[in-house]
């Protein structure tokens, strides 16, 4: 039966990472996966993490199974991190993950199973796996307006008039939390209060993409609208990930947490997240939660974790202002200051496919085809030739 399969697209941003790897140019530049770089290119393993994994290779005793729902004290502490005191834990129906995105999955599957038709509000735009999590799991997946005409600024009007005027009771709105992947560009506090009432009054579910913790303005500021949103919404589901803040990318650590009325609820939500994943990967691996765990649970190395995390922080917002500046400096045609009110990994440009295309065949630079620009995979050392690249292709294709 495989002789008749089609060969499936390309990811649209992986099947780039795929080009430039092939690329045999030596002042390629690849800013497209989302993944976070040192000044010399590489992905580090944070210090914490080595340390919490010297703990475990001389105490673990064991390699069974663990829990359907995962590590008992990683959940703790991710649900301490994620939400501190804003609501009761008992609230909160948490299970581990293969990462955000087995994450958001296990939340859609078990809304879709349990309602059929269920329909999920995407920004546009938003991360490219959204909407096919979302569609794989059977949500009915609709969209909202994010971005101005120019693509540089939130339109929160017409975010919140299409919500109001088209939401229905019981749909899902997926909101990124902080860190707006693919644009960078957030709701104000005050925004984030307006988005609550109004979800609040249409009886819609938050459903947030918390994947980028400390990225934005810190650990416990970047959780802010999560408390904001559970302020007026007794509901909601949350999936976070420590691929980002932990460094912990290919180990796909992960929580899925759906926040009820009371316990009683908790205790079913609970065991209909156990029956999805189950009838899935059967049990989450051990080593990247007990990694995580152990970090969190010790004062000293979560103090110096929270400062690895305002570093990496500080480098992207470095590497964000170098670039701005790098670009006034060139005399380019387009001004590139929109970005400083930007967060995150990631930043959208401006650029359009036909630029990103120039810039890929013509200077060996790769980004995405929106626009935009894993600001974490920038440096120092390659700056002047990243802007002066731009510059020239903004000339060349106008």
């Amino acid at each position: 039966m495989f002789e008749f399969l089609p060969i499936a697209p390309p990811d649209s941003i992986l099947g780039l990472s795929d080009e430039f790897t092939s690329d045999p140019r030596t002042n390629k530049i690849n800013l497209t996966v989302g993944v976070y770089k040192d000044e010399q290119g590489r992905t580090p393993i944070l210090a914490t993490v080595k340390k919490a994994e010297e703990i475990l290779l001389r105490t673990e005793s064991s390699k069974s199974y663990m829990p359907i729902e995962g590590h008992p004290a990683y959940l703790k502490a991710v649900v301490d991190l994620v939400f501190g005191k804003s609501i009761d834990p008992a609230r909160v129906a948490a299970s581990q993950t293969p990462g955000g995105t087995g994450a958001l999955r296990v939340g859609a599957d078990t809304v879709s199973r349990h309602f059929p038709g269920a329909r999920i509000w995407l920004s546009n735009p938003t991360w490219a796996n959204h909407g096919s999590i979302f569609q794989a799991a059977g949500l009915d997946t609709q969209v909202y307006s994010y971005l101005t005409v120019d693509k540089t600024a939130l339109d929160f009007s017409a975010m919140v008039g299409e919500l109001k005027s088209q939401g229905r009771r019981g749909d899902l709105v997926c909101l990124h939390a902080c860190c707006h992947n693919p644009t960078g560009i957030d709701p104000t506090f005050e925004q984030w209060r307006e988005i609550s009432d109004l979800l609040a009054e249409k009886q819609m579910v938050p459903f947030i993409d918390f994947a980028y913790q400390g990225f934005g303005d810190g650990l416990v500021a970047d959780a802010i609208p999560l408390s904001t949103l559970l302020e007026r919404n007794q509901e909601a589901i949350v999936c976070n990930s420590f691929s980002k803040n932990f460094g912990l990318y290919s180990e796909r650590v992960g929580t899925v947490m759906l926040v009820s009325r009371d316990a009683k609820s908790t205790e079913a939500a609970l065991s209909q997240i156990r029956q999805a994943i189950r009838c899935n990967y059967s049990n989450p691996p051990r080593h990247g939660a007990a990694t995580v765990a152990t970090v969190l649970t010790d004062p000293a190395l979560r103090a110096e974790w929270n400062g690895e995390v305002d570093g990496m922080r500080n480098r992207i917002s470095q590497m964000r202002a170098m670039f701005i500046a790098g670009m006034k400096a060139t005399n380019a045609s387009r001004d590139f200051s929109f970005l400083s009110a930007q967060k995150g990994m990631f930043s959208y440009s401006g650029l359009n496919s036909m630029q990103a295309d120039w810039l890929k065949k013509e200077r060996g630079i790769y980004i995405v085809g929106t626009g935009r620009i894993n600001v974490a995979g920038m440096a120092m050392s390659t700056m002047p030739t990243l802007c002066a690249a731009i510059a020239e292709c903004i000339q060349a294709t106008s």
